[in-house]
């Protein structure tokens, strides 16, 4: 048996190969690459590792690899509900690899953006993984990054390394002339952050509202805050105050929606009748509301879940089939606007 140590010492993967008899290349094999050993010894090298709390050195594993095993997702705001799907989704394509996350919150703020990925940069990590991008020098920080980096992204705008995303202006259109085609035609605009995802859904919002010649910029209201019900409902009221005969609003996400639809029913107006609203992400709460909210359904397990698994693959230097991964949205047409006559 090895010597009793003291219990700021760490358990080494020396000490488990050194009780089982075997070499620690074994034991490290049977941890990095199972497929590699036979499943009763798997077992009882996982038994003895259990039994005697080693953790791997992940500052160690760095100095005799090239990366520490961690994955840097850097988040432009981790409280937001639609970053909890795209988390999970990450969180599952991840779970039985040997990889580990470390999670980064820059707040919409281009400065903390470029301090975080330097942050990550200065730790070996093995991948990168975005789900915003504001700034150049961040751009720039990626392009001569020594690891693979996944962007979710806008896909319109034809990133140039690894990508997965849906075309979020297309998805604002979709949901805009639905809202036209629901009879509605005084439609405005609430909207918080001012990232490239939510400037691409107020681009597709005018697209469609001048291609029918009724946009007018009075109808648009927003404000760089993080998204809220209590925002969506500060915003509701300024565009009731400035356009008292807006009779439909398309919301940037379902958080602003479900605001609006609290406000709409506060001011006594009648939803769908009166008033149609339509929300963006298909968050679970959409389904509860009364009514029920339309809304842009957007993949966001399976966003974070195929950008996750790219980065994996590029971290084994497997050969990608798609470097740029585009997902399809979809409109789910619920009671909050009008049936399509």
């Amino acid at each position: 048996m090895p010597p009793r140590r003291a219990r700021s010492e760490r358990v080494t993967l020396l000490d488990v190969a050194h009780v089982l008899g075997i070499s620690a290349i074994t034991v490290s094999r049977a941890l990095r690459e199972p497929g590699k050993v036979s499943e009763p010894l798997r077992a009882k090298i996982l038994c003895q590792v259990e039994r005697m709390g080693y953790v791997p050195d992940l500052a160690a594993r760095a100095l005799a690899s090239r990366h520490n095993g961690i994955i840097g997702v850097l988040a432009p705001a981790l409280t937001n509900h639609a970053f909890l799907g795209i988390m999970s989704g990450i969180e599952e394509r991840l779970r039985d690899t040997d990889l580990r996350i470390q999670y980064a919150n820059t707040n919409h703020d281009p400065d903390q953006e470029y301090r975080q990925v330097k942050l990550f940069l200065s730790q070996h990590p093995a991948g990168i993984l975005l789900t915003g991008l504001q700034d150049q020098r961040v751009s720039d920080l990626l392009a001569r990054a020594p690891c693979p980096v996944v962007q979710i992204v806008d896909i319109n705008l034809m990133p140039s390394g690894i990508a997965v995303g849906i075309n979020h202006r297309e998805a604002a259109e979709t949901a805009t002339r639905h809202l036209l085609a629901c009879g509605y035609h005084r439609i405005g605009l609430i909207g918080g952050s001012r990232d490239l995802r939510a400037q691409r859904r107020h681009e597709g919002y005018a697209v469609a509202m001048q291609e029918a010649g009724l946009y007018d910029p009075g109808l648009v209201v927003t404000e760089h805050k993080q998204t809220s019900v209590q925002l969506g409902c500060d915003l509701f009221k300024r565009l009731l105050a400035t356009a008292p005969d807006v009779d439909a609003v398309f919301c940037q996400n379902d958080d602003l929606a479900l605001g609006a639809l609290f406000e709409a029913q506060r001011a006594g107006l009648r939803v769908p009748e009166d008033f149609g609203i339509c929300g963006y992400n298909d968050l679970e709460f959409a389904t509860c509301a009364e009514p029920r909210l339309t809304t842009i359904r957007v993949p966001r397990f399976e966003m974070g879940y195929r950008s996750a698994d790219l980065l994996v693959r590029a971290i084994n230097d497997e050969c990608l089939p798609r470097r740029v991964v585009e997902l399809s949205f979809s409109l789910i047409q619920r009671g909050s606007t009008r049936p399509i006559a």
